[in-house]
């Protein structure tokens, strides 16, 4: 690999369409990544997002629309000629080759000299702490080094574009965490930019400059991790990213009431039936007869779960089930007790529900513009 690898492409997807028998599989997608951005697809399964990567890797041909790598439109370049690295759930080895040699692969593909195609395949895996495995056969390796075998592989030819669909989805939730700091690391040295699919919101939290979430074949919002998880620009954003707590009531005069009497202001909002969000970590519990400033709501502690550095706490109310998650440094109040819950206006994000048909978008959140920045994280 070289010393000072040339920076990440570009890519841009102007209007892009795909229909199967009538039916939108992806709906009229824009969406501009950075070089060296790590962009990630996030979105429940048939959203719309693997068939959107699988465009831009040319194994799906658009109904409309155009995809742009570094100002080139490559919409018509079969697959091979796009120079993009890929890296897929089931890995995809030769499990006759070695493992070596299914790294040298894209490079023999290339008509790379033997010598120079086993240094770099060498160095490839060098990258991915498996050099000492040149010699294995792909069934001679866990899963986990099996997927880096095959993240190796994709990025020895050195590739400005690289491709990920749900490359961790197989793995158990501890050697999953172990890869994505492997592939936060491998980022930040190579620069290259990466797409990145997953249905696990925890994952690409955690991964990527930037999230495109997706919904029936359209994007809801784009944003940094942290503006969507503060600022979610949708009830399915909100709802979708992160645990939430959903209290149903309706918006008068500027105010949402809801069914348990909480008041919080919602101004901007028509009137009409809406569903105020607040996250579990946003929630302060305390005795139930002390007064508090911003909302309140009343309750009964259900069931209290520890989490090491965290408590879980569900609460009965008369809005519902409300989640509370709190550090475990003070003790907690024992289940069966009844509590006052408070939180800050502000920390409420409050949205018309979906059978309003007028309006679904958080008018607090919707003008958010998507962040430009593509330094890693």
């Amino acid at each position: 690999m070289t010393a000072t690898p040339a920076p990440g492409a570009e890519l841009r997807l102007a209007g892009l369409v795909k229909r199967y028998a009538g039916a939108a599989a992806v709906e009229n997608v824009d969406l501009s990544v950075g070089s060296g951005e790590f962009l990630t697809l996030l979105g429940p399964s048939g959203s719309g997002k693997t068939t959107t990567l699988s465009m831009i890797a040319g194994f799906t041909e658009p109904s409309g629309g155009s995809v742009v790598c570094d100002g080139v439109e490559i919409t018509a370049v079969p697959p091979h000629k796009r120079g993009l690295g890929m890296v897929f759930q089931n890995y995809s080895l030769f499990p006759h080759l070695s493992v070596r040699e299914n790294v040298e692969f894209p490079l023999r593909q290339r008509g790379v000299p033997k010598p120079e195609r086993a240094r770099r395949a060498l160095e490839a895996l060098e990258l991915v702490e498996l050099r000492a495995r040149a010699s294995a056969r792909p069934a001679q390796l866990s899963g986990g080094q099996q997927q880096r075998v095959a993240l190796a592989r994709a990025l020895v030819f050195e590739p400005r574009l690289l491709l990920m669909d749900e490359p961790f989805g197989a793995l158990d939730r501890a050697l999953r965490e172990r890869l994505q700091i492997e592939l936060r690391r491998l980022h930040q040295e190579l620069g290259v930019t990466v797409v990145f699919v997953t249905h696990d919101q925890e994952e690409a939290l955690t991964l990527s400059d930037r999230i495109a979430v997706f919904n029936e074949g359209r994007i809801e919002q784009i944003g940094t991790p942290e503006e969507l998880y503060a600022r979610p620009g949708t009830l399915f954003v909100a709802r979708f990213i992160g645990e939430s707590n959903a209290l149903r009531g309706r918006v008068s005069d500027g105010v949402l009431a809801s069914e348990g009497g909480v008041r919080v202001p919602a101004n901007g909002l028509p009137d009409g039936p809406a569903v105020a969000i607040v996250r579990p970590e946003r929630l302060r519990v305390s005795g139930a007869p002390e007064a508090v400033d911003g909302c309140a709501l009343d309750g009964r502690i259900r069931d209290i779960t520890y989490l090491g550095a965290q408590r879980r706490v569900e609460i009965t109310t008369d809005d519902g089930p409300v989640i509370v998650r709190s550090g475990t440094e003070t003790p907690a109040p024992g289940a069966g007790e009844s509590v006052r819950l408070s939180w800050a206006a502000a920390d409420t994000a409050i949205f018309p529900t979906p059978d309003d048909a007028t309006e679904t978008r958080n008018p607090w959140t919707a003008s958010l513009a998507p962040s430009t920045s593509s330094s890693p994280r």
